[in-house]
Parts: C-alpha cells; structure tokens; sequence
C-alpha cells in the first residue's frame, strides 16, 4: 500500500517509451523512462508479460504507408495494479540519409519510430496534443540518441496533469461527435445501441489516427464511459506462446462470470415493434490538476453474478458467417405499426436483481440504495459496490467492459487470439489489418468507417437494432442541428446547439430516459419506442443487470418515455422511407437505377435534338426532385423533445 501511494504522488503518467524497428528483430522498446523493468536500465528491450504486445501496439501495423500517424490502444494493469493503462503512441518516420548520427543498426533507407506515453487517466485527445510536439522536436533533432527532452517530457506531464481534468471538457479532446454524425448520420445511433447489447464489434479503417478517433468518439457518446468506464477493459491475459491455439467448438463459457445471451435464443419470447486534434499552447503553465480520486479504494472486483440455485444463461452461439447484411435497414411493413403487442418482454428475468449482490447483501430483499447527491454543478462520482466503477448518482457509467468484456481502440495482428479467447465475452475493437476483417466468425458487426457501412452478420440482431419511428425522429434531431446552417444558440451547461457538448447532453438524456422508462409499471408501451426487441435483449446484458440491481433515487427527476414520443405523421413515413433508402442495400441500387436512367435521359436528348434534349432534361429534373424528396429531414414538423429534470 505504501508503494501504491507513492506511485500514485508522481502523477498519471507511468512511462515514456520509445519504440523501433529494427530490421533483424521487427518491432521493439528502445527506450524507457522509467524504465519498464527497473533492475534492467532504460534502453533494455525486455519486457513485462502483461505488455509484450506493447510494441506493436505503439508501431502499428502497416505505419510504413504513412508519414506519421497516431495510436490510441489500452493494455491490462500489471501484477498488483487493478486499472487498464492507456497507452498514446505518435508515429513518424524519416529518411535514414538525413540523420546527423546514423547508428550501426540503421540499415534501411527509413527510419521508423514511435514515442508513447502510458497513462493512469484516459486523456488521449490532451496527451495527443503534447506528444506530436515533443515527437516532433524528437525527430528534428534527427540524432535519437538525444533522450533529454523524453525525461523533460515525463516530468512536465506528470507536474501538469491531474485527476480533476477528468471531470472536465479537455478529456473530450479531439473527439468530435459532429464528425461522427456527418459521417454516420442516423446510423450513429445503431451504433450507440449495438455497444449497450454487448456485443462483438470490429472497427475497421486506415490509418490508425481514423480508425480510434471514430471508436473512442462512440464511446463518448456514453455518459461517463470516457472518464470512469474503462477502468476493466483491458483485463486480459497474453499468450504465453504463439504456437497455443484455442478450438472455439471445444471451449464453453463459464456462466459464473459472464452474463450474455444471443439475441437467436430470446427472439421467440419478444414481439418485434417497428480529429481535429488542438495543438494551441498545451504546454500552458495553468494546467494544475488533482488525481485525489484515482486513488480511492476500490471495492472487490468479483461478484457473482447468477445464484447457484437460478437458472445459467447461456453464451451466445454463433451465427452462420453466409448471411446477409443487405437488407437490415430495408423498410418493413410492420415497422411503421407501433400499437404491436410487448408481452414477449420477459419481466421476470430481470426483477431479480439480488442474483448481482454480494455475499454480505445476498440475504436482503431489498436492493442496494444510491443516495442522490446535491446538484452543485459538478459531477459528483463514488464507487460502485456492484460494478467496481466510479459511478455518479444515476449508475452511470454502465458496466459495459467489465468482466472480460473489452475495449481494444487498437488491436495489433498479435492479439487477433484475443478475439476467440474463451475468456473474452465480447469486444469493441479497432483494426487496419484485413484479416481481422476476413474473420467474420469472430465477430457480430463490422463497422467499415471508410464507407460508413455497418455489417451485421446475424438477422435476428439486425431486427433487433432497426431504429423505431422515435429512434429515427431522434437521430434525425441531432442530424438536422448539425448539418444545417442555423443561428448559434449557446445552452448552459451543453454548449453550443449542434456542437459536440450538446450531442453527448442529447445521447445522455437518450440514455437516462431509457433507463427511467424500464423503472416504471405498465412500460410496455413506453418501451415500444426504443423498439420492444432491442429492450428485451438489453435487459438480459450484463450492464444493464448491474445497474439494475442497485436503486438509484436520482431517476425521480427524469422524464419517462422516449424522447421523441408521439402520434405518427404523413412526416414519420417519409422519415423511414428516406432512411430505408439511404441506408440499405435495394435502396442504394434505387438511387442508382435512378441517376443511370437520368444519365441516359441526357445522353438521348443530345443525340436526337435539342428540341427533344430539352424535354428530356424537364423530365430528368423531375425525377431527380422526385427521389431527392425522400432525403430531405423531416425534423421540422414533429415536435421538441421533452427534457428530463437535471
């Protein structure tokens, strides 16, 4: 414990590493400060075993096609720690003739490099910023064995930075939720609810800089996650050896640890309802923070979670790797019919929430009770007793990569095992490698960044996650406040209307109005527009059991029901249209058929006349304002959402 505290005064940052290549031995430390052994000095290139994949990490896979580039990537706490370490790693690379001193072991015509910083707190985007300059610094000193300004570096990290930054703006740094709409659009919402299903999901895009700014600004999204949810996402164990190999038909989760369900299995029992990173004066002397928090004592990591005497929940199974993806967001008859019947929502199998108590509880009926906190303006955090997580008074975070579920921004070739590992319930993970890609039976969705595609291999995943008439009134709120031209209106407490404060505030009230709806009788209803499947199947996760069995008081103050709750209109059906348009396959090929026939409609015009050209043209224009009517926001002419009590 005396050591821990004394770890804990020198500040978040652990190491300054320095990582190579080198052309016999492939990828390797070069330098540490302090060094990663202690008894082994600073330019050793051994390793701890719970980090030997750190250089591959820190020099990813494929750097060579890029000047330089940046890594976001997460390792597993060492021996006697409990807390993933966050790793930011700047890679450049430079011509081996332009070096002042060129070492014996330089034998290419490049050289490529990469310096990291491992970290207590999560502040990727902040020590993003600092890293580039002094990486820069590093190469135009074009001698590497000038080390000084990577010592200057760690000291100045380590007397600037502070646990409080946590509970501001600055940790949010270069992750832009505006970016992640313009992109996604609607479908960043799929998103959202894909990562509270727990489910298996692999980003996918190049270079890495791309690939963890989309993956962590998801995650963003996320009240909370940022700050105090991945403190156990990284909880795995190396292999020990790369000849081992796993037979997935030969292994069996054990239920004791993991609560996961296929979304096959419950199917039958539910009815279906419809970087822009800143680099302005980092080093700026004000920035004095505390790490008081960090420090607090945790509570015991494991806790059962099924009693022996209830009945286990069965790990998911797989689904064949043959299906289609094509039609997931096609427009269903029954989608637009929201008076469906909810009797498949299984109440009973999540009114237990004992099942997640501990031992010294577990003979109580009565739940654990979260006193609320004052408003004061600031976040007020505390230990989970169920989920180990700091928490704030409405459970949030929720444990979502807790208990072998892991959040991997960046996944190196040598971890692919990771993905199969008997003792990984799930995954968000980023990859650049096309092989992690090709591996479909190894994950439930692709998210393919570059095309803004997300592939889901199951249809019975694919229903559960098709946005309802409220979802896409929701999403299409946020799309319309960001992509159109509109007066600045600045909020208090959420910032400018359509930044990026304001969307998080926007996926928060989302969430919590989630969360309250499921506390109330007779919800049927209320939850049939969060879509009566994807309820079901969340209520079943591990986070949402968790989080379940604690009572938080807080939720008296928010609003029940959906958000964008209501009667439908001549607008709802020209919303799913438009966004079955865009968004599915058969659309995509309407879209076209359309732009090719008005091509050939010109193409004709000019060969038979102009006189005919001209009708034509009239004629090509009316089809085109024809299909360009679906794609419009309906936003306007459905009504605000309602605002939950903060």
């Amino acid at each position: 414990m005396e050591s821990h505290g004394k770890e804990e005064s020198r500040g978040p940052v652990l190491h300054i590493v320095v990582v190579g290549f080198h052309h016999k031995k492939g990828c390797q430390v070069e330098f540490s400060y302090p060094p990663l052994i202690p008894e082994e000095g600073h330019d050793s290139s051994t390793l701890p075993e719970e980090w030997k994949y750190l250089p591959f990490l820190a020099l990813p896979d494929g750097a060579h096609n890029f000047q330089e580039d940046t890594v976001f990537f997460h390792l597993p706490p060492r021996c006697g720690e409990r807390k993933t370490v966050y790793g930011v790693s700047c890679y450049r690379q430079i011509e081996a003739k332009a070096l002042k001193v060129r070492q014996a072991d330089v034998t290419r015509e490049t050289v490529q490099k990469s310096v990291c910083v491992l970290s207590k707190l999560p502040l990727y985007g902040l020590l993003q910023a600092k890293l580039q300059l002094i990486t820069h610094a590093y190469f135009e000193e074009k001698d590497f064995s000038q080390i000084s300004i990577l010592k200057e570096l760690y000291e100045h990290m380590n007397g600037s930075l502070g646990g409080t930054l946590l509970e501001g703006s600055q940790v949010y740094l270069g992750l832009s939720p505006r970016d992640l709409i313009l992109q996604f659009r609607h479908k960043v919402l799929i998103l959202f609810k894909l990562i509270l299903l727990e489910k298996k999901v692999l980003f996918y895009v190049s270079p890495v800089s791309r690939l963890v700014g989309a993956l962590m600004t998801t995650l963003s999204l996320f009240p909370g996650m940022i700050e105090h949810g991945l403190a156990d996402a990284s909880h795995y164990k190396p292999r020990k050896s790369n000849s081992e190999d796993i037979n997935l038909a030969e292994v069996t989760v054990s239920s004791e640890d993991y609560v996961s369900v296929n979304v096959s299995d419950i199917s039958n029992s539910s009815q279906e309802s419809g970087e822009d990173t800143s680099q302005a004066n980092v080093f700026s002397t004000n920035e004095i923070f505390h790490v008081d928090h960090i420090s607090s004592q945790q509570q015991k990591e494991t806790f059962p979670l099924v009693s022996e005497d209830n009945h286990y929940l069965k790990p998911p199974s797989r689904t064949s790797p043959d299906s289609s993806e094509s039609e997931w967001e096609t427009l269903d008859p029954t989608a637009l019919d929201e008076g469906v019947s909810t009797e498949g929502l299984q109440k009973d199998s999540v009114e237990h929430p004992d099942t997640f108590l501990t031992e010294q509880t577990a003979s109580t009926t009565l739940p654990i009770t979260v006193q609320p906190q004052p408003n004061t303006g600031q976040s007020i955090v505390y230990p989970g007793l169920v989920s180990g997580l700091d928490e704030d008074q409405f459970g949030l975070p929720l444990a979502v990569f807790t208990k072998g579920y892991l959040c991997l921004p960046y996944t190196a070739l040598q971890q692919h095992h990771l993905l199969s590992d008997v003792s990984v319930r799930g995954f968000v993970a980023g990859a650049t490698n096309i092989l992690f890609r090709q591996q479909r039976h190894l994950t439930d969705a692709v998210i393919d960044v570059e095309e803004t595609r997300i592939q889901i291999h199951d249809p019975e995943l694919r229903k559960v996650l098709s946005l309802t008439t409220a979802d896409l009134r929701f999403a299409d709120y946020m799309v319309k406040h960001v992509t159109e031209n509109r007066d600045d209106v600045f909020l208090d407490g959420t910032g400018w209307e359509g930044g990026d404060e304001w969307i998080r505030a926007q996926f928060t009230l989302y969430l919590q109005s989630l969360l309250s709806s499921t506390l109330q009788q007779d919800n049927e209803k209320m939850l049939a527009d969060y879509g009566s499947a994807f309820v079901t199947a969340w209520k079943i996760t591990h986070n949402y059991r968790v989080w379940h069995s604690n009572k938080h008081p807080a939720f008296s103050d928010i609003n029940p029901g959906h958000p964008f709750q209501g009667q439908y209109s001549v607008a709802d059906v020209k919303l799913r249209l438009s966004h079955s348009v865009q968004n599915s396959e058969r659309g995509k090929k309407l879209g076209n058929a359309v732009i090719t026939t008005s091509r050939s409609v010109v193409q004709t015009g000019k060969a038979v006349g102009q006189s005919v050209g001209g009708a034509l043209t009239s004629a090509k224009s009316a089809m085109s304002s024809w299909f360009s009517g679906f794609s419009q926001p309906a936003s306007s002419v459905y009504s605000e959402p309602h605002s939950g009590k903060h």
